[in-house]
Protein backbone atom coordinates (compact mmCIF):
# COMPACT_ATOMS: atom_id res chain seq x y z
CA UNK A 1 0.00 0.00 0.00
CA UNK A 2 2.41 2.26 0.75
CA UNK A 3 4.56 1.47 -2.60
CA UNK A 4 0.78 2.44 -4.82
CA UNK A 5 0.46 5.63 -2.62
CA UNK A 6 4.29 6.66 -3.31
CA UNK A 7 3.82 6.08 -7.16
CA UNK A 8 0.54 8.07 -6.87
CA UNK A 9 2.44 10.71 -5.49
CA UNK A 10 5.14 11.14 -7.59
CA UNK A 11 2.80 11.17 -11.11
CA UNK A 12 0.76 13.49 -9.11
CA UNK A 13 3.83 15.91 -8.66
CA UNK A 14 5.14 15.20 -12.23
CA UNK A 15 2.01 16.03 -13.63
CA UNK A 16 1.92 19.15 -11.54
CA UNK A 17 5.37 20.32 -12.40
CA UNK A 18 4.41 19.59 -16.40
CA UNK A 19 1.40 21.58 -16.01
CA UNK A 20 2.96 24.51 -14.36
CA UNK A 21 5.95 24.44 -16.80
CA UNK A 22 3.28 25.76 -19.60
CA UNK A 23 3.00 29.28 -17.52
CA UNK A 24 6.55 29.63 -16.31
CA UNK A 25 9.39 31.61 -17.68
CA UNK A 26 12.03 30.08 -19.85
CA UNK A 27 14.86 30.00 -18.51
CA UNK A 28 17.60 32.21 -20.52
CA UNK A 29 15.14 34.52 -21.47
CA UNK A 30 16.26 38.12 -22.01
CA UNK A 31 13.33 39.65 -20.18
CA UNK A 32 15.24 41.43 -17.43
CA UNK A 33 11.91 42.52 -15.98
CA UNK A 34 10.50 39.27 -15.84
CA UNK A 35 13.43 37.48 -14.76
CA UNK A 36 13.75 40.12 -11.66
CA UNK A 37 10.20 39.12 -10.91
CA UNK A 38 10.56 35.41 -10.71
CA UNK A 39 13.73 36.21 -8.26
CA UNK A 40 11.43 37.91 -6.00
CA UNK A 41 7.73 36.66 -6.38
CA UNK A 42 6.32 33.26 -7.09
CA UNK A 43 6.42 32.01 -10.64
CA UNK A 44 3.00 32.77 -12.79
CA UNK A 45 0.80 30.17 -12.46
CA UNK A 46 2.08 28.62 -8.89
CA UNK A 47 0.34 29.28 -5.71
CA UNK A 48 2.03 28.62 -2.02
CA UNK A 49 -0.38 26.05 -0.76
CA UNK A 50 0.94 24.18 -4.31
CA UNK A 51 4.61 24.16 -3.54
CA UNK A 52 3.53 23.65 0.32
CA UNK A 53 1.71 20.30 -0.83
CA UNK A 54 4.66 19.30 -2.52
CA UNK A 55 7.09 19.87 -0.07
CA UNK A 56 5.29 18.17 2.52
CA UNK A 57 4.72 15.09 0.25
CA UNK A 58 8.01 14.21 0.27
CA UNK A 59 9.11 15.92 3.38
CA UNK A 60 6.60 13.97 5.86
CA UNK A 61 7.79 10.33 5.24
CA UNK A 62 10.84 11.08 5.97
CA UNK A 63 10.70 13.39 9.18
CA UNK A 64 8.75 10.20 10.55
CA UNK A 65 11.61 8.49 9.24
CA UNK A 66 14.17 9.91 10.61
CA UNK A 67 12.89 11.19 13.87
CA UNK A 68 11.34 7.46 14.81
CA UNK A 69 14.75 6.56 13.97
CA UNK A 70 16.81 8.96 16.14
CA UNK A 71 13.85 8.14 19.10
CA UNK A 72 15.47 4.91 18.17
CA UNK A 73 18.82 6.12 19.42
CA UNK A 74 17.41 7.77 22.17
CA UNK A 75 15.90 4.78 23.37
CA UNK A 76 19.03 2.88 22.85
CA UNK A 77 21.00 5.43 24.93
CA UNK A 78 18.49 5.64 27.82
CA UNK A 79 18.30 1.62 28.04
CA UNK A 80 22.31 1.64 28.13
CA UNK A 81 22.20 4.51 30.22
CA UNK A 82 20.60 2.42 33.31
CA UNK A 83 24.19 0.35 33.41
CA UNK A 84 25.43 3.55 34.58
CA UNK A 85 27.58 6.76 32.66
CA UNK A 86 30.45 4.43 31.60
CA UNK A 87 27.97 2.81 29.42
CA UNK A 88 26.56 5.86 27.92
CA UNK A 89 30.40 7.11 27.49
CA UNK A 90 31.42 3.78 25.94
CA UNK A 91 28.70 4.29 23.28
CA UNK A 92 29.49 7.75 22.79
CA UNK A 93 33.07 7.28 22.03
CA UNK A 94 32.26 4.61 19.15
CA UNK A 95 29.61 7.05 17.22
CA UNK A 96 32.50 9.47 16.13
CA UNK A 97 34.67 6.29 14.35
CA UNK A 98 31.77 4.67 13.18
CA UNK A 99 30.91 8.10 11.21
CA UNK A 100 34.37 8.48 10.09
CA UNK A 101 33.78 4.67 8.59
CA UNK A 102 30.57 6.01 6.56
CA UNK A 103 32.13 9.16 4.95
CA UNK A 104 33.26 7.51 1.58
CA UNK A 105 30.07 5.37 0.37
CA UNK A 106 28.18 8.17 1.92
CA UNK A 107 29.31 11.23 -0.04
CA UNK A 108 29.18 9.19 -2.90
CA UNK A 109 25.74 9.07 -2.21
CA UNK A 110 24.80 12.70 -2.25
CA UNK A 111 25.77 12.34 -6.12
CA UNK A 112 23.65 9.56 -6.47
CA UNK A 113 20.88 11.44 -5.25
CA UNK A 114 21.56 14.49 -7.13
CA UNK A 115 21.96 12.62 -10.23
CA UNK A 116 19.01 10.58 -9.94
CA UNK A 117 17.02 13.37 -9.02
CA UNK A 118 18.36 15.29 -12.75
CA UNK A 119 17.17 11.99 -14.55
CA UNK A 120 13.97 12.01 -12.86
CA UNK A 121 13.58 15.60 -13.32
CA UNK A 122 14.50 14.88 -17.06
CA UNK A 123 12.19 11.90 -17.80
CA UNK A 124 15.65 9.66 -18.17
CA UNK A 125 14.16 6.40 -15.91
CA UNK A 126 17.24 4.58 -17.62
CA UNK A 127 20.10 6.58 -17.07
CA UNK A 128 19.15 7.04 -13.35
CA UNK A 129 18.51 3.07 -13.12
CA UNK A 130 22.18 3.17 -14.45
CA UNK A 131 23.05 5.77 -11.57
CA UNK A 132 21.90 3.30 -8.74
CA UNK A 133 23.63 0.11 -10.03
CA UNK A 134 26.37 2.33 -10.26
CA UNK A 135 26.30 3.48 -6.96
CA UNK A 136 25.77 0.38 -5.51
CA UNK A 137 29.05 -0.93 -6.26
CA UNK A 138 30.62 1.87 -5.69
CA UNK A 139 28.94 1.89 -2.04
CA UNK A 140 29.86 -2.31 -1.50
CA UNK A 141 33.20 -1.72 -2.15
CA UNK A 142 33.92 1.31 -0.21
CA UNK A 143 32.23 -0.33 2.66
CA UNK A 144 34.11 -3.64 3.09
CA UNK A 145 36.99 -1.59 3.14
CA UNK A 146 36.27 0.97 5.32
CA UNK A 147 34.70 -1.90 7.33
CA UNK A 148 37.86 -4.09 7.66
CA UNK A 149 40.11 -1.30 8.76
CA UNK A 150 37.54 -0.15 11.40
CA UNK A 151 37.36 -3.17 12.68
CA UNK A 152 40.73 -3.95 12.96
CA UNK A 153 41.62 -0.84 14.81
CA UNK A 154 38.70 -0.68 16.27
CA UNK A 155 40.25 -0.43 19.87
CA UNK A 156 42.49 2.15 18.99
CA UNK A 157 40.54 4.37 17.82
CA UNK A 158 38.18 4.16 20.70
CA UNK A 159 41.37 4.69 23.05
CA UNK A 160 42.13 7.76 20.82
CA UNK A 161 38.87 9.61 21.22
CA UNK A 162 40.03 9.84 24.95
CA UNK A 163 38.04 6.40 26.53
CA UNK A 164 39.20 5.96 30.12
CA UNK A 165 40.10 2.20 31.46
CA UNK A 166 36.31 1.61 32.47
CA UNK A 167 35.33 2.98 28.66
CA UNK A 168 37.73 1.45 26.58
CA UNK A 169 36.36 -1.68 26.63
CA UNK A 170 33.27 -1.80 26.31
CA UNK A 171 33.44 1.09 23.27
CA UNK A 172 35.65 -1.55 21.46
CA UNK A 173 33.24 -4.30 21.13
CA UNK A 174 30.71 -1.83 20.48
CA UNK A 175 32.72 -0.18 17.37
CA UNK A 176 33.85 -3.90 16.30
CA UNK A 177 30.28 -4.94 15.77
CA UNK A 178 29.45 -2.30 14.26
CA UNK A 179 32.01 -2.67 11.28
CA UNK A 180 31.14 -6.37 10.58
CA UNK A 181 27.39 -4.70 9.21
CA UNK A 182 28.95 -1.91 7.27
CA UNK A 183 28.23 -3.07 4.19
CA UNK A 184 25.05 -3.92 4.80
CA UNK A 185 24.17 -0.64 6.40
CA UNK A 186 26.42 1.29 2.65
CA UNK A 187 23.78 -0.65 1.10
CA UNK A 188 20.40 0.34 2.45
CA UNK A 189 21.71 4.25 2.53
CA UNK A 190 22.28 4.18 -0.96
CA UNK A 191 19.30 2.51 -2.00
CA UNK A 192 17.75 4.80 0.34
CA UNK A 193 19.38 7.96 -1.53
CA UNK A 194 18.22 7.23 -4.49
CA UNK A 195 14.65 6.49 -3.88
CA UNK A 196 14.69 9.98 -1.79
CA UNK A 197 16.29 11.32 -4.97
CA UNK A 198 13.17 10.22 -7.17
CA UNK A 199 10.83 11.43 -4.14
CA UNK A 200 9.92 7.65 -3.18
CA UNK A 201 10.41 8.93 1.02
CA UNK A 202 7.14 6.44 1.88
CA UNK A 203 8.92 3.44 0.99
CA UNK A 204 12.11 4.33 2.64
CA UNK A 205 10.12 5.80 5.71
CA UNK A 206 8.65 1.78 5.51
CA UNK A 207 11.49 -0.35 5.94
CA UNK A 208 13.58 1.82 8.21
CA UNK A 209 10.74 2.36 10.47
CA UNK A 210 10.12 -1.65 10.84
CA UNK A 211 14.20 -1.56 11.20
CA UNK A 212 14.01 0.80 14.17
CA UNK A 213 11.25 -1.55 15.60
CA UNK A 214 13.03 -4.60 15.47
CA UNK A 215 16.53 -2.48 16.94
CA UNK A 216 14.01 -1.71 20.01
CA UNK A 217 12.83 -5.22 20.77
CA UNK A 218 16.40 -6.59 20.50
CA UNK A 219 17.83 -4.08 22.85
CA UNK A 220 15.38 -5.10 25.53
CA UNK A 221 16.18 -8.82 25.07
CA UNK A 222 19.92 -8.55 24.40
CA UNK A 223 21.32 -5.66 26.48
CA UNK A 224 19.31 -7.09 29.47
CA UNK A 225 19.02 -10.37 29.03
CA UNK A 226 15.27 -10.88 28.94
CA UNK A 227 13.19 -14.22 27.86
CA UNK A 228 16.12 -16.52 28.03
CA UNK A 229 18.54 -14.32 26.01
CA UNK A 230 22.28 -13.73 27.33
CA UNK A 231 22.80 -10.08 29.21
CA UNK A 232 25.29 -8.65 26.66
CA UNK A 233 25.01 -4.90 28.09
CA UNK A 234 27.09 -2.32 25.48
CA UNK A 235 27.79 -6.05 23.10
CA UNK A 236 24.06 -6.31 23.30
CA UNK A 237 22.85 -2.60 22.17
CA UNK A 238 25.35 -2.80 19.33
CA UNK A 239 23.94 -6.29 18.10
CA UNK A 240 20.28 -5.14 18.04
CA UNK A 241 21.52 -1.84 16.07
CA UNK A 242 23.10 -4.39 13.82
CA UNK A 243 19.85 -7.07 13.51
CA UNK A 244 17.80 -3.77 12.98
CA UNK A 245 19.97 -2.80 9.89
CA UNK A 246 19.80 -6.47 8.20
CA UNK A 247 16.18 -5.92 8.50
CA UNK A 248 16.22 -2.60 6.58
CA UNK A 249 18.34 -4.22 3.89
CA UNK A 250 16.20 -6.95 3.37
CA UNK A 251 13.08 -4.73 3.04
CA UNK A 252 15.37 -1.95 0.30
CA UNK A 253 16.56 -4.53 -1.45
CA UNK A 254 13.10 -6.27 -2.00
CA UNK A 255 11.63 -2.89 -2.95
CA UNK A 256 14.03 -2.33 -6.23
CA UNK A 257 14.58 -6.12 -6.85
CA UNK A 258 10.65 -6.45 -7.87
CA UNK A 259 10.90 -4.54 -10.65
CA UNK A 260 7.41 -2.47 -10.42
CA UNK A 261 9.53 0.74 -8.97
CA UNK A 262 10.70 3.49 -11.11
CA UNK A 263 14.20 2.37 -9.43
CA UNK A 264 14.66 -1.21 -10.54
CA UNK A 265 17.66 -3.43 -9.97
CA UNK A 266 18.58 -6.66 -12.47
CA UNK A 267 21.66 -8.88 -11.90
CA UNK A 268 21.42 -8.80 -15.78
CA UNK A 269 22.42 -5.87 -16.22
CA UNK A 270 25.99 -7.00 -15.02
CA UNK A 271 28.46 -4.74 -12.86
CA UNK A 272 30.59 -2.97 -15.40
CA UNK A 273 31.79 0.18 -14.94
CA UNK A 274 29.98 3.32 -16.74
CA UNK A 275 32.40 5.99 -16.23
CA UNK A 276 30.79 8.44 -17.19
CA UNK A 277 28.17 8.55 -13.98
CA UNK A 278 31.10 7.27 -12.05
CA UNK A 279 32.49 10.83 -13.05
CA UNK A 280 29.43 12.54 -12.11
CA UNK A 281 29.16 10.48 -8.95
CA UNK A 282 32.72 11.19 -8.13
CA UNK A 283 32.51 15.05 -8.90
CA UNK A 284 29.66 16.07 -6.76
CA UNK A 285 30.62 13.39 -4.14
CA UNK A 286 34.25 14.48 -3.53
CA UNK A 287 33.48 17.74 -2.38
CA UNK A 288 30.88 15.67 -0.06
CA UNK A 289 33.49 13.67 1.16
CA UNK A 290 35.83 16.29 1.86
CA UNK A 291 33.12 18.55 3.87
CA UNK A 292 32.29 15.29 5.50
CA UNK A 293 36.12 14.38 6.50
CA UNK A 294 36.32 17.79 7.60
CA UNK A 295 33.51 17.52 10.13
CA UNK A 296 34.62 14.17 11.31
CA UNK A 297 38.14 15.64 11.50
CA UNK A 298 36.45 19.14 13.75
CA UNK A 299 34.31 16.40 15.85
CA UNK A 300 36.76 14.28 16.86
CA UNK A 301 39.46 17.44 18.35
CA UNK A 302 36.26 18.65 19.56
CA UNK A 303 34.81 15.10 21.21
CA UNK A 304 38.32 14.41 22.63
CA UNK A 305 38.17 18.21 24.39
CA UNK A 306 35.53 16.95 25.86
CA UNK A 307 36.30 13.21 26.98
CA UNK A 308 38.76 15.60 28.98
CA UNK A 309 36.72 16.41 31.56
CA UNK A 310 36.02 13.20 32.63
CA UNK A 311 33.09 10.18 32.22
CA UNK A 312 30.27 12.28 33.74
CA UNK A 313 31.01 15.55 32.07
CA UNK A 314 31.39 13.63 29.21
CA UNK A 315 27.64 11.37 29.53
CA UNK A 316 26.32 14.50 30.31
CA UNK A 317 27.72 16.11 26.69
CA UNK A 318 26.27 13.03 25.07
CA UNK A 319 22.99 12.59 26.33
CA UNK A 320 22.85 16.52 24.81
CA UNK A 321 24.21 16.07 21.42
CA UNK A 322 21.41 12.66 21.37
CA UNK A 323 18.79 15.16 22.26
CA UNK A 324 19.91 17.78 19.61
CA UNK A 325 19.87 15.27 17.12
CA UNK A 326 16.17 15.05 16.97
CA UNK A 327 15.93 19.02 15.79
CA UNK A 328 18.74 17.35 13.23
CA UNK A 329 16.18 14.78 11.81
CA UNK A 330 13.85 17.66 11.24
CA UNK A 331 16.13 19.79 9.39
CA UNK A 332 17.11 16.74 7.33
CA UNK A 333 13.61 15.60 6.99
CA UNK A 334 12.59 18.81 4.77
CA UNK A 335 16.34 18.97 3.22
CA UNK A 336 16.05 15.98 1.60
CA UNK A 337 12.33 17.63 0.12
CA UNK A 338 14.48 20.62 -0.59
CA UNK A 339 17.54 18.16 -2.17
CA UNK A 340 14.31 16.10 -4.77
CA UNK A 341 12.93 18.91 -5.37
CA UNK A 342 15.61 21.31 -6.69
CA UNK A 343 17.09 18.16 -8.37
CA UNK A 344 14.30 17.41 -10.31
CA UNK A 345 13.22 21.02 -11.42
CA UNK A 346 16.77 21.63 -12.60
CA UNK A 347 16.38 18.36 -14.42
CA UNK A 348 13.40 20.34 -16.09
CA UNK A 349 15.43 23.37 -16.36
CA UNK A 350 13.32 25.20 -14.26
CA UNK A 351 15.41 27.10 -11.23
CA UNK A 352 12.84 29.61 -10.45
CA UNK A 353 10.42 26.19 -9.62
CA UNK A 354 13.98 25.20 -7.72
CA UNK A 355 14.02 28.21 -6.29
CA UNK A 356 10.22 28.39 -5.10
CA UNK A 357 10.76 24.60 -3.79
CA UNK A 358 13.63 25.58 -1.69
CA UNK A 359 11.98 28.95 0.39
CA UNK A 360 8.92 27.00 1.12
CA UNK A 361 10.73 24.23 2.56
CA UNK A 362 12.58 26.16 4.75
CA UNK A 363 9.49 28.05 6.09
CA UNK A 364 8.09 25.25 7.14
CA UNK A 365 11.20 23.54 8.69
CA UNK A 366 11.03 26.84 10.50
CA UNK A 367 7.73 26.57 12.48
CA UNK A 368 8.95 22.98 13.26
CA UNK A 369 12.01 24.14 14.97
CA UNK A 370 10.29 27.13 16.78
CA UNK A 371 8.10 24.45 18.41
CA UNK A 372 10.93 22.16 19.03
CA UNK A 373 13.14 25.16 20.73
CA UNK A 374 10.03 25.48 22.97
CA UNK A 375 10.12 22.42 23.90
CA UNK A 376 13.89 21.89 24.58
CA UNK A 377 13.72 25.40 26.40
CA UNK A 378 10.79 24.51 29.08
CA UNK A 379 10.88 21.26 29.68
CA UNK A 380 15.36 20.18 29.55
CA UNK A 381 15.09 18.55 33.21
CA UNK A 382 12.25 16.36 31.68
CA UNK A 383 13.95 15.04 28.74
CA UNK A 384 17.23 14.98 30.54
CA UNK A 385 15.95 13.14 33.35
CA UNK A 386 14.77 10.46 30.92
CA UNK A 387 18.35 9.08 30.83
CA UNK A 388 20.19 9.27 34.04
CA UNK A 389 18.85 9.94 37.38
CA UNK A 390 22.47 11.91 38.62
CA UNK A 391 21.24 15.64 39.83
CA UNK A 392 24.77 16.59 38.30
CA UNK A 393 23.43 15.37 34.88
CA UNK A 394 19.92 16.40 34.70
CA UNK A 395 21.09 20.09 36.07
CA UNK A 396 23.83 20.73 33.40
CA UNK A 397 22.05 19.11 30.73
CA UNK A 398 18.81 21.06 30.97
CA UNK A 399 21.71 23.86 30.74
CA UNK A 400 22.59 22.49 27.31
CA UNK A 401 19.51 22.21 26.11
CA UNK A 402 18.77 25.84 26.33
CA UNK A 403 21.54 26.79 24.38
CA UNK A 404 20.34 24.44 21.97
CA UNK A 405 16.95 25.46 21.70
CA UNK A 406 18.07 29.10 20.93
CA UNK A 407 19.85 27.69 17.79
CA UNK A 408 16.99 25.79 16.61
CA UNK A 409 15.86 28.36 13.79
CA UNK A 410 19.08 28.59 12.20
CA UNK A 411 20.03 25.38 12.56
CA UNK A 412 16.89 24.29 10.73
CA UNK A 413 17.65 26.96 7.85
CA UNK A 414 21.02 26.03 7.20
CA UNK A 415 20.08 22.44 6.74
CA UNK A 416 17.36 22.66 4.23
CA UNK A 417 19.32 25.53 2.52
CA UNK A 418 22.59 23.59 2.56
CA UNK A 419 20.05 20.46 0.70
CA UNK A 420 18.74 22.77 -1.73
CA UNK A 421 22.71 23.05 -2.62
CA UNK A 422 23.48 19.19 -2.87
CA UNK A 423 20.44 18.90 -4.61
CA UNK A 424 21.58 21.34 -7.38
CA UNK A 425 25.30 19.64 -7.15
CA UNK A 426 26.73 22.50 -5.38
CA UNK A 427 28.79 20.26 -3.05
CA UNK A 428 31.52 22.78 -3.11
CA UNK A 429 30.89 25.16 -1.69
CA UNK A 430 28.84 23.14 1.43
CA UNK A 431 32.70 21.51 1.81
CA UNK A 432 34.38 25.19 2.38
CA UNK A 433 31.89 26.67 4.78
CA UNK A 434 31.74 23.23 6.95
CA UNK A 435 35.80 23.09 6.68
CA UNK A 436 36.18 26.91 8.06
CA UNK A 437 33.13 26.47 10.79
CA UNK A 438 33.58 22.32 11.91
CA UNK A 439 37.17 21.94 11.17
CA UNK A 440 38.10 25.33 12.44
CA UNK A 441 35.81 27.23 14.33
CA UNK A 442 34.59 24.89 16.73
CA UNK A 443 37.46 22.67 17.72
CA UNK A 444 39.78 26.11 18.47
CA UNK A 445 36.57 27.92 20.10
CA UNK A 446 35.87 24.83 22.20
CA UNK A 447 40.11 24.15 23.41
CA UNK A 448 40.34 28.14 23.70
CA UNK A 449 37.15 27.93 26.26
CA UNK A 450 37.90 24.63 28.36
CA UNK A 451 41.67 24.85 28.41
CA UNK A 452 42.42 28.13 28.97
CA UNK A 453 39.10 29.79 30.14
CA UNK A 454 38.22 27.30 32.83
CA UNK A 455 34.32 27.13 31.47
CA UNK A 456 34.10 23.50 31.60
CA UNK A 457 31.44 21.94 29.46
CA UNK A 458 29.75 24.92 29.14
CA UNK A 459 32.22 25.86 27.00
CA UNK A 460 32.26 23.31 24.62
CA UNK A 461 28.48 23.98 24.15
CA UNK A 462 29.13 27.81 23.52
CA UNK A 463 31.47 26.40 20.78
CA UNK A 464 29.11 24.08 19.33
CA UNK A 465 26.31 27.55 18.88
CA UNK A 466 29.11 29.48 17.27
CA UNK A 467 29.79 26.66 14.80
CA UNK A 468 25.97 26.94 13.99
CA UNK A 469 25.09 30.18 14.12
CA UNK A 470 28.29 30.92 11.60
CA UNK A 471 27.21 27.90 9.42
CA UNK A 472 23.85 28.95 8.99
CA UNK A 473 24.79 32.58 8.28
CA UNK A 474 27.37 31.12 5.14
CA UNK A 475 24.86 28.62 3.50
CA UNK A 476 22.35 31.55 3.87
CA UNK A 477 24.76 33.85 1.64
CA UNK A 478 25.79 31.17 -0.69
CA UNK A 479 22.59 30.54 -1.43
CA UNK A 480 21.22 33.82 -1.80
CA UNK A 481 24.03 34.09 -4.34
CA UNK A 482 22.13 32.02 -7.02
CA UNK A 483 25.16 30.34 -7.93
CA UNK A 484 23.67 26.86 -7.45
CA UNK A 485 21.06 27.22 -10.24
CA UNK A 486 24.08 26.98 -13.08
CA UNK A 487 25.54 23.65 -11.76
CA UNK A 488 25.49 21.51 -15.05
CA UNK A 489 25.56 17.52 -14.84
CA UNK A 490 26.20 15.84 -18.07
Amino acid sequence: MAQVESVRGEAELEERQARLALDLVEPGTDDGLQAERVSRELPQGITSKMLYSDVARIAWPSLVELTLTQLTSMVDLMMVGALGPWAITAVGLSVQPRFLSMILFQAMNVGATAMVARYRGAGQPERANEVLRQALFLSLILALVCGAAGYVYSEKLIAFMGAEPETLAGGTVYLRIQMLTLPIFALTSTITAALRGVGSTRIAMFYNVLANVVNVVFNYLLIYGHFGFPRLEVAGASLATSVGQVAAFIMAAVVILRGDHYLHFSFKGGFRPHWQHLRNIFNIGVPSMLEQLAMRAGVIVYVRTVASLGTNAYATHQIGMNIQALSFMTGQAFAVSATSLVGQSLGKKRPDMAQSYSNHTRRLGLIISVILGIAFFFFGEQIVGLYSREPEIIAQGASILKLVALTQPAQSSQFILAGALRGAGDTRATAVITFLTVMLVRPSFAMLAVNVLGLGLAGAWYALVADQLLRSGLVLLRYRSGRWKNVRIK
